[in-house]
């Protein structure tokens, strides 16, 4: 059964716009901690966790109605290769939503009085070989190897009991299936979110086909895309809209580009507040930043979208 507070994320969506929060691994960064490693963020899990709690904490204090958890690259096999046993990783997992957690009752004593949310994240396949894959899919695996892939995380994950499951930067329609598939039965709500370039998954499939996929998915509360260009946004948010009637979310990147051989990012950034109630007004009702998107860029989204009405 979904829980109250999943509901009442439901009906929020029904109702209104929901603030998300920026980049988890942008605001570990800037806060100095070392992040170039195949675990990424979901490293200081284990080594650093006050320092995810405080990531999030900066975002709710930034504007942010929800913050994503830090499991987007938190694996049982990733976490095999350190070493980390099933039991221990489950753990480390499972702690993700509860750092969130921590963060918003951190927020509510110090003064925030709107509802906060916590989105549990399931990143792709392709994050835990840390290679750049996510950003192309077809990983060569069927959809019954991709779902026993997400499936033991997913079911740790649900059990800690977040507001939403966070299905995101999903490059084709293949871990799409299986991610639909693993979802079923858990008791959590989910978004199912892709990555895109232009009018097509990162694997090249038509956005259409793609949401499409999770019009009559009754556990996908809302359909979207992260991890993209500012300007991939306008159109995927119209065409999730019509083509489910379903609720949209958009959370895109800086608008750099990043290079996976020199493992930095290039050009510059281009995503502004100013964006944001277009997309509303298009069906977006879960808003925020991805990859370099920070407290700063929240605040604004956070700003524009409670300063005028929804249109």
């Amino acid at each position: 059964m979904t829980s109250d507070t999943s509901r009442t994320l439901a009906d929020a969506l029904a109702n209104g716009t929901v603030v998300l929060d920026g980049g988890m691994s942008n605001q570990l960064a800037s806060a100095g901690h070392d992040l170039n490693d195949e675990l990424w963020s979901a490293r200081l899990l284990a080594e650093r966790p006050e320092a995810i709690t405080e990531a999030h904490l900066a975002y709710f204090a930034a504007g942010a109605d929800l913050a994503i958890t830090s499991s987007y690259q938190a694996t049982f096999e990733g976490f095999a290769k350190r070493g980390v046993p099933p039991e221990r990783a489950a753990e480390l997992i499972g702690l993700s939503v509860e750092l969130a957690r921590e963060a918003a009752r951190r927020a509510r004593t110090g003064g925030v009085t709107r509802p906060l949310w916590v989105a549990a994240s399931a990143g792709p396949y392709g994050a835990m070989l840390a290679d750049g894959s996510e950003y192309r899919g077809r990983y060569g695996l069927s959809v019954d190897e991709l779902e026993r892939f997400h499936r033991p995380r997913l079911e740790v994950l649900a059990a800690a009991a977040p507001d939403v499951l966070a299905l995101e930067t999903v490059p084709d329609t293949d871990e799409a299936r299986a991610l639909l598939r693993a979802v079923r039965g858990l008791g959590v709500r989910a978004w199912l979110s892709y990555s895109v370039d232009g009018d097509r998954t990162r694997a090249g499939q038509p956005l259409e086909d793609a949401f499409a996929l999770a019009a009559d998915a009754d556990e996908v509360i809302a359909v979207g895309v992260n991890c993209c260009a500012p300007a991939d946004v306008d159109a995927a948010v119209e065409t999730a809209a019509r083509v489910t009637g379903k609720p949209v979310v958009v959370y895109p990147n800086s608008g750099e580009t990043w290079n996976a051989h020199a493992r930095a990012w290039d050009g510059r950034p281009t995503f502004t507040s100013e964006q944001v109630t277009g997309w509303r007004r298009a069906g977006a009702r879960l808003i925020g930043g991805c990859c370099r998107v920070g407290p700063t860029a929240i605040t604004g989204i956070s700003q524009a979208l409670r300063g005028t009405s929804a249109g």
